[in-house]
């Protein structure tokens, strides 16, 4: 039986910790960051979601990037007019287009215990190109070769792509464009060249099967990728049978490479499970949790913008332990531990 420690602090960090990007935004919801660790430092690169404050209360309001004028301008809905439908409360959707309530950024967090955070002031990473017109979400983080690299997803009304950008101090970031089309997401880099090659794990969602599962990716240079093979999907009666997808960026491990994915078993419950894949062929899965080592069971994880959620973009594997840092209900950032052995054991290794 696996024994994962839910931080005694969590949620380690939540809205009231950041301020908003502009003074008629609000912050609803930090989550999703991409963690590495730098020197002493957790550096956690955090998604934080805001929207506008509607000064009247019959009209909702959309920050969208204008790339044309390279900020964001408002867009105004009225809640009596029949073509706006606003029963999701992440979209908004009027005369056939469709638009976030919401806008994301990234920005910054560094820690030297891994619990109290220090925050960037302003926006660390943002929109800032015609993908991206509805924001930026969901960071992994993999260091290659001496340099980070972000694979990240872009949002518009184009679709949902993923995209990459590097950097060599956080501070100041390269955007290396589109890496896979729409609609796909969830894309994780691994951190080091297999038998010459770099892998990428993605997550097309599939309008003629109906589901999101997951595929792998081979690149000579990061950028154009291809080789594309099907990976591993859902499975009927688990805990993971209506979609998956990657969350953290694959630790090397003497028995293989091993994933930590989340799994939705509803349209509205989200876990985190283990997938081995094997190190020289990481298009061979060689186990899979036949439960979840992670579910929504506490309030913060249960309540929130989205509740019933735990979903991680970023891990820690040092000291024989797992430090996952993950989304709690779209609204907050918290952690959990595990031994490394006791996963891989469950796996059956």
């Amino acid at each position: 039986m696996i024994e994962i420690k839910r931080s005694q602090y969590n949620p380690l960090i939540v809205s009231g910790d950041i301020r908003p990007s502009r003074r008629d935004f609000e912050i609803i919801g930090v989550f999703n960051g991409g963690v590495v660790r730098i020197g002493d430092e957790v550096l956690v690169l955090l998604r934080v979601a805001e929207r506008p404050v509607s000064p009247h209360p019959e009209i909702v309001l959309a920050g969208v990037y204008d790339d044309k004028k390279c900020r964001i301008v408002l867009k105004e809905f009225a809640k009596d007019d029949s073509r706006n439908d606003f029963s999701d409360p992440r979209l908004i959707t009027s005369s056939g287009q469709t638009y976030l309530t919401s806008i994301s950024h990234f920005r910054v967090a560094r820690s030297k215990d891994g619990v109290n955070f220090e925050i960037d002031e302003g926006i660390s990473f943002g929109p800032g190109s015609a993908y991206e017109t509805f924001g930026v979400e969901d960071p992994r983080i993999s260091f290659i070769e001496g340099k980070y690299y972000i694979s990240y997803v872009g949002v518009s009304s184009f679709g949902v792509t993923s995209c990459l950008a590097g950097t060599e101090d956080f501070s100041s970031f390269e955007r290396l464009g589109v890496i896979f089309c729409p609609d796909n997401k969830d894309v994780v880099i691994f951190p080091e060249r297999i038998g010459g090659k770099f892998y990428a794990i993605d997550r097309p969602s599939s309008g003629f099967s109906g589901r999101d599962e997951i595929w792998l990716a081979e690149s000579d240079d990061l950028r154009y990728w291809g080789n594309h093979r099907y990976l591993m999907g859902v499975r009927q009666g688990y805990w993971d049978r209506l979609k998956v997808g990657a969350g953290a960026v694959p630790v090397k491990t003497p028995k293989g490479w091993l994933e930590i994915y989340h799994g939705a078993e509803s349209q509205d419950s989200y876990c985190l499970g283990a997938v081995l894949f094997d190190l020289e062929q990481p298009w061979k899965v060689l186990a899979r949790s036949e439960k979840p080592l992670l579910r929504p069971e506490m309030d913060y994880e249960k309540e929130g913008f989205f509740g019933e959620v735990v979903f991680t973009c970023g891990l820690l594997c040092e000291e024989g332990k797992i430090k996952i840092y993950y989304g709690a209900g779209d609204r907050s950032i918290c952690s959990a531990e595990v031994l490394l052995q006791e996963v891989l054991a469950d796996l059956g290794f």
